[in-house]
């Protein structure tokens, strides 16, 4: 498992949700934001997981890379999500339903092509390096939360970091897969 394309798909996948945490951080405690946000990542990488087994079992590896096509897609499509807040009374439901519903889509399409080719220990240290990142990322953003210029950049540049880094997963789905190698053997 690469674990530069592994940040650079959650880090793409994630960047829109960054926003929200800032919100959900100043509404709830960090031990709870992170609890429902690590709990989201894990049912959505294993979502993605298994989907990506199944179609393994159909076709070949090379051929799975077509799967590539998802995160260029979501790179050009543009995506207008309304963010959608839950409204429960338990912290960590809240950011879990927050979660599953603005970044579903997103990771399903990205991390499949990715994990579906995959071992179950690889996967499994995917899913334990993935949780270490995003409690990472949660305490680094409850850090930077206030800094005025973070807050500029991600509403300047945010969509533009997002779709470049939707561009260069798609990509190395394809490299990685064996795609394009079969495709030039074929030419």
């Amino acid at each position: 498992m690469n674990y530069w394309i592994l940040v650079v798909t959650f880090l793409g996948v994630n960047i829109d949700f960054f926003f929200i945490l800032l919100f959900l951080l100043k509404k709830y405690t960090l031990s709870k934001v992170i609890l429902g946000y690590l709990m989201g990542n894990i049912v959505l990488l294993t979502a993605s997981y298994l989907v990506g087994k199944a179609l393994a079992v159909f076709f070949p590896e090379w051929i799975l890379g077509i799967l590539g096509i998802l995160p260029l897609y979501m790179a050009f499509h543009n995506d207008d999500d309304e963010k959608i807040t839950a409204v429960h009374h338990s912290q960590i439901l809240n950011v879990l339903l927050t979660y599953l519903a603005v970044c579903a889509g997103c990771n399903l399409s990205l991390f499949l092509p990715i994990l579906a080719g995959e071992t179950l220990t690889s996967f499994v240290i995917t899913v334990l390096f993935l949780g270490l990142l995003t409690v990472v990322i949660v305490c680094l953003i409850n850090l930077i939360g206030t800094i005025p210029i973070v807050a500029k950049i991600m509403t300047t540049h945010g969509e533009k970091l997002m779709k470049g880094c939707y561009i260069l997963v798609g990509l190395y789905v394809f490299w990685d897969s064996g795609l394009i190698t079969q495709i030039l053997t074929v030419l």
